[in-house]
């Protein structure tokens, strides 16, 4: 694979295992400080996670084999360029073809260009989900490419016995250039949707919508397979360590591995739903709480039968495997049609149990009683 494409390639791949396994946290995260979470914002976090492993992957890969002559064919390859605006020379240099078709072509400034290009979406991610000026963001950059470029001088900082790439001062300063760059065109950015943030109050009470609901449904079944994932690491890294077999992931009977799936699921199902104000995992990061039809908190066994009524339903059927399948298929389309259009969202877990789901900042201050105490007036129905 070109060396070119290879770390982009390797930065989205990662990117994208790390954006799923914080979404969660940061849908949490999104509602405590800014009252929503808003897909603008998501889009811009999601995609400054997945640039900066970018840069860092640009900045090491490909990493090289080290063998008997590994130093001595990088003597000329690499070591340090410290003549600024050498990049004009080279351009000189390497121009074959006049006219603008040949510049673009020429490898120097293809160079120049690229390390431009690099640091411009730094400068604007600083400057516009940052909160910083247009100086700052230009001397984080510095900053920044000053810390690649003493990396590559010192060879991953003497993880290799000698550097294999160039400490050029050119890209210190394409790299600078870049940040500013970016810092001066970060308005920009303000144009993306869904954006709203800190300004609209995040401790106010947001309505109860569609997209919220299914919103937690999402954090409920993301948090459920990363738990499942990160016990099936751990149960095989045991496993591997006491010099056992690796586990796979099959359903079969008295496998570890679905054991503790089970156990995850207990869990996040029926033990996290009966806690506290109630509400499964998803419900309580969107600032989702479970109430009855008259604003009081309910028992317990309705809290655990509203979560099996629902999502945690749906995941039993389906972990439960064979002629289930089916079953859990039509469960979670029943479940998605219910949450879409019943009256207030309450989905068929809200309807079975005679709930429904409110805004936890509308409840703050007001000492939501438990079922069976008397409370005057009644929520809409």
């Amino acid at each position: 694979m070109n060396v070119r494409i290879l770390p982009g390639v390797v930065a989205i791949g990662v990117g994208a295992v790390l954006v799923v396994a914080a979404f969660v946290p940061f849908v949490a995260r999104s509602y405590r400080r800014r009252g929503e979470l808003g897909p603008g914002h998501a889009l811009l976090a999601a995609t400054t996670l997945v640039y900066a492993l970018g840069v860092v992957a640009y900045t090491l890969l490909p990493l090289p084999d080290v063998d008997a002559g590994f130093c001595t064919s990088r003597i000329a390859a690499a070591g340090a360029q410290l003549h600024p605006l050498q990049f004009l020379t080279d351009i000189r240099t390497d121009q074959v073809r006049t006219g603008v078709r040949g510049l673009l072509g020429n490898p120097a400034v293809q160079q120049v260009g690229f390390n431009v290009a690099l640091f411009v979406p730094l400068g604007a991610l600083l400057r516009h989900l940052g909160r910083r000026s247009v100086v700052v963001a230009t001397l984080v950059g510095f900053a920044i490419s000053l810390f690649i470029e003493i990396t590559q001088l010192t060879g991953n900082w003497f993880l290799y016995p000698c550097p294999y790439r160039l400490f050029d001062v050119d890209d210190l300063i394409a790299n600078t250039a870049g940040a500013l760059v970016g810092a001066l065109v970060a308005p920009v950015l303000q144009r993306v949707p869904g954006q709203r943030g800190v300004a609209a109050a995040p401790g106010a009470p947001r309505p109860v919508t569609t997209g919220r609901r299914l919103l937690g449904v999402l954090c409920d079944l993301l948090g459920l397979w990363l738990a499942a994932l990160l016990v099936a690491v751990l149960v095989n890294a045991l496993s591997l360590a006491v010099g056992g077999d690796f586990v796979s992931g099959t359903r079969k009977a008295g496998d570890p591995a679905a054991g503790v799936a089970w156990l995850g699921w207990l869990a996040l199902f029926v033990a996290l739903p009966m806690l506290g104000p109630g509400g499964t995992l998803g419900q309580r990061a969107v600032l989702l709480q479970p109430v009855l039809l008259d604003g009081r908190r309910p028992a317990r066994i309705r809290l655990l039968l509203r979560s099996l009524a629902g999502t945690g339903g749906f995941l039993l059927l389906q972990n439960a495997g064979g002629g289930l399948t089916a079953i859990a298929v039509l469960w979670g389309l029943v479940s998605l049609v219910g949450i879409v259009r019943s009256r207030e969202h309450r989905g068929l877990g809200g309807r079975w149990t005679g709930t429904v789901l409110v805004d936890r900042r509308s409840l703050a201050g007001h000492g939501v009683r438990a079922e069976g105490d008397r409370v005057p007036g009644r929520v809409r129905r």
